[in-house]
Parts: structure tokens; sequence; C-alpha cells
């Protein structure tokens, strides 16, 4: 796997597992009662200087005596420890993967967001081994939305890196975004990681070819102190720069930092590499002597009369190619803009049909009230009706010998069953839609396939923890809000991307929807044409939930709403 990987995946969780060289004397000659705790910070000791032995065997005995204890929270974080030990050493016979599975199986059952962090990440780091870059993308969205419901915005920007990474290898346009947020999102403190991160987004851009902003990416991280892994990252960076201006045939800038990450590369000589700094120090060497050559011949050969030949035929020359470049880039605007009139005319004509898939499920909506109401008027109403006149006879006649009052109480009991079946069938009705039968999430993804289908907007839904129903009006209340939020994003957003998340957690529904649209300034959310959004807050009011609306222009808008279940 890719070195700049390894050191994004690794901060996850290393802040709190790292310990320096004086704090492990500090641990090892204090009088600690708690020995497994003991073993435990030794087997970090051990860890960080690469005596992967004595760490392991201090792991397996503080994990012994966690076990005599019943301190099942540090099994599982020792079982961890280890496979995470013996999964990176290599040339080594133990089956990590028992280790794991014990890890695995305690994390599910407490169901803790940190350690189930911590899984995800392993399923991550797994399917990216294997070049499963879909999987490891769901389980990193996975690891976005723990680490926002936890309100950690170091994992959270973490994770955004390592999105951005993922797509460079497989989904190019999007990495560009994963990067800006993780950059927005970071501590300036976090020093390591503002610096890989800048690194994967100048390798980024290299892939993409445009070795102008992979330069500046690699140039802003040069100027950054990173805290750890210094030295083995300005390695990677000073290589990466060197191929850079190799590649835009700087080969003074190219040598100079070959040069840098010579000094800096570790005791094992890589043969390639060195031939490849002679090659460029020799072709360096070779334009110094022929730019000189080139001089000394251009004087010898001067004259004036081939320089005003020269200079009357560059004049005449650079006259028509000028007009010529004129006329091209004219003819180059008109194609353009009519190709920029057609597209928007496709884009117009999309929306519109994306906007008619929403209303066409929102008349249908409309129209069932409307049946409702009619069937609660022409059909209970007249029944009501009847059974007030059957009553008022009664009541005036109650006192009359030859009434027959036993025949219009069998009538009104007639009545009363009716109305009974009417309003049952009624209400039958009602709740024979896809929410009622199926669920929100079910009907969630339905209108996401509807409006997808116009090949002008992808809806992409996901879910968390929903093994259950929940309340009827609660899931048709929601799925309003989803709907009213969609149609937002269609009118007004021009996104291409929609994520749709819902997850339940805690006794909590989240609804996270995020699209990469134009966005928003926030005084938007105060005026009067605030894109419905007043009337989604009343809805989340209602429900006893919260609104969380965060909109960058240009890069897109997070709506967070959390309501209790």
């Amino acid at each position: 796997m890719n070195k700049i990987i390894l050191i994004l995946l690794s901060n996850y969780y290393s802040y709190s597992n790292e310990i320096s060289l004086k704090e492990s004397h500090y641990f090892l000659f204090l009088n600690i009662k708690d020995s497994a705790n003991l073993y435990f910070k030794k087997a970090l000791l051990y860890d960080n200087k690469n005596k992967h032995d004595l760490a392991l065997k201090n792991y397996l005995l503080a994990k012994k005596k966690y076990i005599n204890t019943n301190n099942l929270d540090s099994v599982a974080e020792c079982n961890f420890q280890i496979f995470t030990l013996l999964s990176s050493t290599q040339n080594i016979t133990i089956n990590s993967k028992e280790y794991f599975d014990e890890f695995e199986n305690y994390i599910k059952k407490v169901e803790d967001t940190l350690n189930m962090i911590k899984l995800y990440k392993q399923y991550a780091t797994k399917f990216l081994k294997k070049n499963q870059n879909i999987k490891a993308s769901n389980y990193f969205k996975k690891i976005l939305l723990l680490s926002k419901l936890s309100k950690n915005r170091e994992i959270e920007a973490n994770t955004y890196s390592n999105l951005g990474l993922l797509y460079t290898n497989y989904k190019i346009d999007s990495a560009s975004y994963f990067f800006d947020r993780a950059l927005k999102t970071y501590n300036k403190n976090l020093t390591t990681e503002i610096f890989s991160t800048h690194l994967n987004y100048g390798n980024f851009y290299q892939k993409k070819g445009d070795l102008k902003k992979a330069i500046e990416e690699f140039k802003i991280a040069e100027g950054i102190k990173p805290k750890r892994y210094s030295l083995n990252l300005r390695r990677i960076l000073y290589l990466k720069l060197a191929n850079c201006y190799k590649e835009i045939s700087n080969f003074k800038q190219a040598y100079f930092y070959f040069d840098k990450y010579n000094i800096l590369r570790d005791s094992l000589k890589n043969k390639e590499q060195n031939i490849a700094i002679s090659e460029i120090k020799e072709k360096y060497d070779n334009e110094i002597l022929k730019a000189k050559n080139q001089k000394i011949e251009a004087k010898r050969k001067q004259n004036l009369n081939l320089l005003i030949i020269s200079v009357l035929f560059i004049v005449a020359g650079s006259f028509i190619y000028i007009l010529s470049l004129k006329n091209s880039k004219r003819k180059r605007k008109l194609a353009e803009q009519e190709k920029e009139i057609e597209q928007q005319k496709n884009l117009r004509l999309l929306k519109e049909q994306e906007i008619s898939t929403i209303n066409a499920i929102i008349d249908g909506q409309e129209k069932e009230r409307l049946r409702i109401a009619e069937d609660l008027h022409d059909n209970i109403g007249s029944v009501l009706s009847t059974l007030k006149l059957h009553f008022e006879n009664l009541k005036l006649n109650r006192n009359k010998k030859h009434f027959n009052q036993e025949e219009l109480y069998e009538k009104t009991e007639k009545l009363i069953d009716e109305t009974y079946l009417k309003v049952r069938k009624i209400a039958h009705a009602k709740n024979s839609g896809v929410i009622a039968h199926h669920g929100l999430l079910v009907a969630v993804k339905n209108m996401a396939d509807k409006i997808s289908s116009a090949d002008n907007i992808k809806i992409e839904v996901t879910e968390f923890g929903l093994d259950k129903r929940i309340e009827n009006n609660m899931e048709i209340t929601i799925f309003r809000i989803i709907q009213e939020l969609i149609t937002n994003v269609i009118k007004h957003a021009n996104a291409t991307n929609v994520f749709i998340n819902i997850s339940l957690f805690d006794n909590s529904l989240n609804v996270i929807v995020e699209d990469n649209g134009k966005g928003f300034e926030k005084k938007i959310l105060t005026s009067k044409n605030s894109m419905g959004l007043s009337s989604i807050k009343k809805r989340v009011k209602h429900l006893n939930g919260t609104l969380q609306i965060d909109s960058f222009i240009n890069k897109g808008t997070t709506i967070i709403i959390d309501i209790p279940a």
C-alpha cells in the first residue's frame, strides 16, 4: 500500500497510544500497583521503538492480567494492538485474525463509538488492500457519520483526507472536494495531518497531470513542520518535487530536490533512484553547456543585414499570426457560446423533468387527501346526518304509545355498524401506502431511484441501525422533510450528487442530506426567500428535534437533523 495512505490511516487513534522516550522512563520508575497497565505501557514503548518481539510479549502479559481482573475494555484494546502489530510486521507466522475477531465481537456488543471507528477503519483498510474502493468508501462514510455524531472534528477531518486519497485512485473528480473539507476542518496544531493532506493533494494533481498545481501543494507542505514522522514525510515530499520538476524539464530544481531526498534517505541505497539522479544531473550539465555554445555561435554569426531581414520577417509573420489567432479565438468563442447555450437548455429540461417527478409525487399525495375528504363528506357525512334524524325522532316520540321504538333502534344500530365499517375502510386505504407497508427507508430509496433515473443528478441513500420500524406518523413527517430538501437541491443548488444518510443510534434518529452544489451564504437563512427551510424547521421543531445547516459557496451544503426516536 502507498506509504502516504498508511500515514493517514494511522492517525485515527495514534495520539492516545504514543509515548515518548522521556515518558516511558517516567512510567517505568513510578510505583504502579496495576501491573497490567505497566505491561501495556512497556508494550507501547517497545512498539514505537520497532522492537516488535518485546512489544508482543508485553501485550500478551497485559492481556492475561486484564482477563484476570475482568477488565474487558482493556482486553479488547490489547487484542486490537496485537492485531495491528502482527498485520504490519513482515515475515511473521502468527495468525493475527483471531485477535481481530475477538476485538470485533466485543465491540459489536458494547457499541462504543470510538471503538466502532477503529473497527470500521480496519474494514476500510482491508478493502483498500484488495482495491475494492467502493466498499472502502462506504466504511469511510460510516466513520465520517460517527465522527459527526460524536463531534470529533479531528477524526472527521482525517476521514475527509482519506476519502480524497481514495477517490484519487478511482473517482478523481471528487477527490479535491474532500481534500478541501479536510483542510478547513483540521485544527492548526495538527501539523503532521495538514502536511500529509497537502502531500496527498499534490499527489492528486500529479496524477491528473496538472504539475503546476501539484508543485504548489508540495511547496505548501514544505513550509509546514510536522510533529511526527518528519524525516520520512519530508523524504517523500522531496522525491515528489524532484519527479515533478523532472517532468517539466526543470532539471536544476529536480537535481536540487533529488539531492535533498538523497540526504534524508535511509541506509538502504536505492540503485534506480541513484541512476535517475545521475541522469538528471547529466541532462542539467548538458543543457548549461548547450546554452553556452548557442550563445557563442549566435554572437559569431550575427551581422546587421541578417538582423534587419530577421526583424522584418518576424514583424510580418507576427502580424499574420496575430490576425489568424484573433480569427481563431473568435470562432472558438462562438462555438463555446453555442455549446454552453445548448448545455443550459439540456440542464433546464432535465431539471424540469426532475421537478415534474417530485410534483407528481406531491400531486398524488394531495389527490389521496382529497379522496379521503370526499369519502368522509359523501359517505360518513350522510350516514351521520341520518343517525341524527333517528335520534331526534326517538326524542320527539318516546312518550307516544303507538310509536314503534324497537324498529327505529334496529335501524339506528345498523347505521352505526355501517359507519364503523366505512371509517375502517377509509383508515385501511390511508395506511396502505409505501411508508405504511415498507417503512421510511424504502420510501426514500424509491424517491431517490425515480429522481436519479433522469441522469442529471445522482442520489445515494445509506442507512445505519434501522433494524426496526419507528412510529408511522414520524416516518411520514421525516419522509416529507427529506422530500422537500431534495426539491430545494434540484431547484436551487445545481448539484450533481446528493448523499442521504438515515441512522438510528442511541435512541436518536439522525438524517444527513449533503450535496456538492453551489452552496449559499448564512444570511439567506434569515431572509424571506429561504428556499422553504422555514417549513422544514417547523416540522423538525414539532418532532422536538434540532436542525444544523453547514454551507460553503461553490462547495456544497450539509444539513443534519437529529430527532429523538
